[in-house]
């Protein structure tokens, strides 16, 4: 299996216990050098605070793992493309590499709507390769939607 599919069925796993937990199923992953060095899922309904979106949990974590909020050399796996908010915590934080799956054309900040992490304005830019395990990252999504309007 591919290494960026491997890592992208970990967020998919997160993004299920987001779903369980009647949250949006987004699942975030880390990884440094092959490891995984934090996890986490979309947990805005949970924890009460907007900005608890799997990017951003996973993010701290990770800067809580490495001692430093400068995550240079990380790669953020995530299910879907993150938003404006995510994408900025990207570029502070100095990931590497974002790898998503579905895009999000309605709010999409780093190819569909918006292209943040590749703004040559920004002082810092992110490599970007979407659309690993689309499909799956997608139907998770929809699955979800679909449900919630029974």
């Amino acid at each position: 299996m591919d290494r960026d599919e491997q890592f992208m069925r970990l967020a998919l796993d997160e993004a299920q216990e987001a779903m369980e937990a009647g949250e949006v199923p987004v699942g975030a992953v880390v990884v440094r050098g092959g490891e995984v060095i934090a996890s986490a899922h979309n947990a805005p309904v949970g924890l009460r605070d907007p900005s608890a979106h799997a990017e951003i949990l996973a993010l701290r974590k990770a800067a809580a793992v490495e001692g430093n909020y400068r995550l240079a050399g990380t790669t953020l796996y995530v299910t879907i493309e993150p938003c404006l908010m995510c994408a900025g915590a990207l570029v502070h934080a100095r990931i590497s590499r974002l790898v998503f799956g579905a895009a999000d054309p309605k709010g999409g900040a780093a190819v569909s709507l918006y292209r943040v992490l590749e703004d040559g304005r920004l002082n810092h830019r992110v490599e970007v390769a979407g659309g690993v395990l689309a499909t799956e990252c997608a139907e998770v999504l929809s699955r979800f939607f679909r449900e919630k309007r029974l």
